[in-house]
């Protein structure tokens, strides 16, 4: 600490603070223009100029260090005109049009001039003109009102880590090159808008805020609805309607958002293609028709209760919807559960992420990511990237990865793939598809016969090393070379880097969990860092990234048909006790068919009444043909949705849902933290809460349900889930960020888990031999084929698709091939051409390249013009039943001239 005198006062500061910073602490207001903390601290614009005693030249605040005795006057004369100064060179070359600014009210250029007395500049100006880049449909920069502050490029280049921002020189200007203009598209711009967020004047502007001014809208602090990040925004309204987001300084997001935040995440809430009303389909005309809430509640009371008594409670089956807040997912289940009287309940992990909760439950004890985001993007030595491309499918992580490496972080990437990452990692194992185990257990062979195990963790925490041992002894470097096809020497290089590492953590998502041996690959992750000691400490974990919004929240919840609230055990006699009494109701003791064993089983007439809520299996499950089939085989099917997707197309009735801006409740992020949902609009139509739905069809069908808000129902959850006892509403609304397990209503939440000891006692060493995938390619289908997601993007773009920019940025399907495999086929960057499995075929462009390797291809499921779950297999997991998305066989051919004329037109 020193002390220091800052307008008189006198003060005790730490030492590493600068003149700016010891201001803040004092409530001394010091001007600033170009400051951002940690970000832009190079003093640009002299706007915090300060006058130090002793100093013949006024100094920047915001990089000078205080020192000892030091006597810091902030609003001298000479300090005043000083600032002046700056304004009147500043105003000097701006384009001073205020009231057509979208920005008036809200620019930090216009308050400090007012503030200071400027108006107008002293100087003349530059006569120079520069055109605005207005081509990208998001972002627009206009020079004329640039300051040259350096905000955007710092925060592009430090924060974002993308640099795609740069500054330029005409003549005596300097300016920023901004990438908004007619070749947006064939730049490296992600479009996220973090540049314009921290614009202080109307130069670099999200075109959003072309549609409101500040003070006559109202913000709401929501959670965002895409991925698992968990991102925490405003969702500014203007008239009843979202017109904008602006980030919040969210735990998980720390201010950043994606492009698909910022700007896919409310035109879908107010498209006109909304559902507004129940649908009940006329059988004998194949076309629905509206209809009141009571004839269609009655409607499905009756049929799923006459099946009920014909076929028994386990003919029917309900899913959960996983971009659904917390409180409709327990509703859910529980409707399931005490109205259809069966364990058939499920959400969409099953076909994404179900071997991560199978496979970490099974060996650690807790089905979830270990530690923060924060803790193993900051300050860690390794990070493992395993099958995991969080710049498109968790883009804000991706950019907290990218900020670790550009401080000294050293990276591993295992992906099939060249991802953007890829260019950064010290080392990426561009493995075959289908590996994963194969390639964790030649890690552990290195590992071991390097003597880097951690032999007192191995014997204190753990158990079944000895088996494991044996196993991984025969996949040696140059075994696991030949199966994964790469070098031996890599693989040393990245086993010895990871266990060395002091903090290394292991991160992972779909790329390992979507194969037929996908929960034995979540095993082989907690192996690995079982292994060297890695577990139950900051910086280190086993860490996936959850697909959607609330897809931890979905299973927390108990969508799950062998696991209640909590992950308790349907099999557990305690358990079931403990909810019946709460519920009032006998429960079904058999677990349940998962989610992609219904579609066989409605085949086979086992199951024939299906309640979905908020899902569109025809297009994101594997083998469209085979759940198209599965859905026609139903006797009644029902679906609580916000648009007409292509499985209602099946559905008997269809029910208008609302969406996370027109509810309160919670979602629970990938790192398990409890985060609010709350209300921000009310649409005009007949749409209803998806808890009342599901309260008002309980009670149809004979269980009395009473009436709840979402705050009651996480009260309910509180009390009969231990995990989240702690967990209320009244909590979060207070400020308090919470992630489970919460044990009670003063436990602060555990950010790191398995510290001392595995939630299952000691971790088990899973012992995990090599198995290929359960198709692979032949002299037919002679290509392997991967699924994934761009960043542009969100599953089936239900919500995306409905914001124009995302659409024209990337609106069609393609297939990545490799150049080598092009040439042979004589097949062209931008192509049409006809891929085909064992399932089916489909056309689309071929983009030429060597992101894949020979002989394996690429494709996002995004698209309906080339829908990739056409082709997909649906082989299952043994244990969580998940589909091998990841890994198909199939041929891609050439379009005759006659039907490549026809795709053209």
């Amino acid at each position: 600490m020193v002390t220091i005198t800052i307008d008189g006062k006198q003060i005790s500061v730490d030492e590493n603070l600068s003149i700016l910073e010891a201001a803040q602490e004092a409530d001394v207001k010091i001007p600033t223009l170009c400051y951002l903390k940690d970000v832009n601290e190079v003093g640009a614009c002299k706007m915090c100029v300060v006058e130090v005693e002793g100093s013949r030249h006024l100094v920047t605040s915001c990089n000078t260090k205080v020192k000892e005795g030091m006597v810091v006057n902030t609003h001298s004369e000479r300090v005043v005109n000083s600032r002046k100064q700056v304004l009147n060179m500043l105003l000097a070359n701006h384009d001073v049009r205020c009231f057509s600014c979208s920005k008036s009210g809200d620019c930090r250029l216009q308050d400090l001039s007012n503030e200071y007395g400027i108006t107008k500049s002293c100087y003349p100006g530059s006569a120079a003109k520069f055109e605005a880049k207005k081509e990208n449909p998001f972002l627009t920069y206009y020079p004329e009102l640039c300051i040259n502050c350096q905000r955007c490029v710092s925060t592009c280049n430090k924060v974002s880590c993308n640099g795609t921002l740069h500054n330029s020189k005409i003549g005596t200007r300097t300016l920023i090159d901004a990438p908004f203009g007619p070749d947006w598209k064939e730049t490296d711009c992600e479009s996220c808008g973090n540049c314009a967020a921290v614009c202080p004047t109307g130069a670099l502007v999200a075109k959003n805020r072309k549609k409101y001014q500040v003070g006559k809208v109202k913000k709401v602090l929501t959670t965002c609805p895409h991925c698992a990040t968990g991102c925490q925004y405003y969702l500014v309204v203007k008239d009843n309607e979202i017109v904008d987001v602006e980030p919040a300084n969210g735990p998980s997001n720390k201010g950043l958002l994606c492009v698909k935040g910022r700007f896919g995440s409310f035109h879908f809430v107010h498209s006109p293609e909304r559902l507004k009303y129940p649908l009940i389909k006329n059988h004998e005309t194949g076309e629905f028709e509206r209809a009141t809430w009571d004839e269609a509640l009655d409607l499905i009371a009756a049929k799923f209760t006459e099946i009920k008594k014909k076929y028994g409670s386990d003919a029917l089956a309900g899913f959960a919807c996983s971009r659904s807040p917390n409180e409709d997912c327990y509703m859910l289940q529980k409707m399931v559960r005490c109205a259809f009287g069966t364990n058939n309940v499920d959400n969409c992990a099953r076909v994404c992420h179900s071997a991560t909760v199978a496979g970490l439950a099974m060996t650690l004890g807790s089905g979830a990511m270990t530690n923060p985001i924060s803790d193993i993007t900051n300050d860690v030595d390794v990070i493992m990237l395993v099958g995991s491309n969080p710049e498109e499918a968790h883009p804000v992580i991706g950019m907290q990865i990218r900020q670790a490496v550009e401080r000294g972080t050293r990276l591993i990437v295992v992906d099939p793939r060249d991802i953007g990452l890829s260019r950064q990692a010290d080392i990426h194992l561009k493995l075959k598809p289908g590996t994963n185990v194969a390639f964790a257990n030649g890690m552990m062979n290195v590992i071991i016969h390097e003597g880097l195990a951690d032999e007192e963790f191995i014997r204190t925490r753990t158990e079944g090393f000895e088996e494991l041992k044996k196993i991984v002894e025969e996949y040696t470097p140059e075994r696991v070379a030949e199966i994964c096809h790469i070098d031996a020497d890599h693989l040393r290089e990245a086993a010895l880097m990871y266990a060395k590492a002091k903090k290394a953590p292991i991160i992972y998502c779909l790329g390992v969990t979507e194969h037929s041996t996908g929960t034995e690959g979540v095993m082989s992750m907690s192996n690995m860092a079982m292994l060297v000691g890695k577990l139950g400490r900051s910086g280190c974990g086993v860490n996936p990234l959850r697909g959607q919004n609330n897809v931890q929240g979905a299973c927390d919840m108990g969508a799950l048909p062998g696991d209640l609230p909590g992950y308790q055990k349907v099999t557990n006699p305690e358990v079931i006790a403990k909810f019946e009494k709460a519920w009032g109701v006998e429960l079904n003791k058999k677990p349940g068919v998962h989610a992609t064993d219904v579609f066989p089983a409605a085949i086979r007439k086992e199951i024939r009444g299906l309640f979905i809520f908020g899902e569109d299996p025809v297009v994101t499950d594997a083998d469209q043909h085979h759940i198209r089939k599965a859905l026609e085989s139903l006797d009644f099917l029902v679906l609580s949705d916000l648009f007409m997707t292509e499985t209602a197309q099946y559905a008997d009735v269809i029910l208008p849902g609302t969406s996370y801006a027109e509810k309160e409740g919670t979602f629970s992020n990938t790192e398990r933290r409890v985060q609010r949902v709350r209300k921000a609009v009310t649409l005009e139509g007949e749409m209803r809460l998806d808890t009342d739905i599901f309260i008002d069809l309980m009670n149809r069908m004979g269980y009395p349900q009473a009436q709840l808000t979402s705050e009651e129902i996480m009260d309910e959850i509180a009390s009969l889930t231990p995990s989240f006892a702690g967990i209320s509403h009244r909590r979060l609304d207070k400020g308090e960020s919470i992630q489970w397990p919460c044990p009670d209503k003063k436990h602060p939440g555990t950010p790191i888990l398995h510290v001392g000891k595995f939630s299952r006692g000691l971790g088990w060493f899973y012992p995990a031999e090599y198995v290929p995938s359960a198709e692979l390619p032949d002299e037919e289908y002679p290509f392997i084929m991967m699924t994934g997601r761009i960043l542009y993007h969100y599953n089936t773009r239900a919500m995306t698709g409905k914001t124009p920019g995302l659409m024209e940025k990337e609106g069609h399907s393609f297939i990545e091939m490799n150049t080598e495999d092009a040439v042979r086929l004589g097949i062209e960057n931008g192509e049409k051409v006809k891929v085909t499995s064992r399932r089916g075929t489909l056309i689309t462009t071929a983009r030429v390249g060597d992101k894949v390797s020979p002989k394996e291809t690429w494709m996002p499921f995004h698209f309906p013009d080339g829908n990739a779950n056409i082709l997909t297999n649906a082989a299952l997991d043994k244990y969580a039943r998940i589909p091998e998305y990841k890994v198909c066989a199939v041929k891609v051919e050439k379009l005759p001239a006659e039907d490549r004329l026809a795709e053209n037109f």
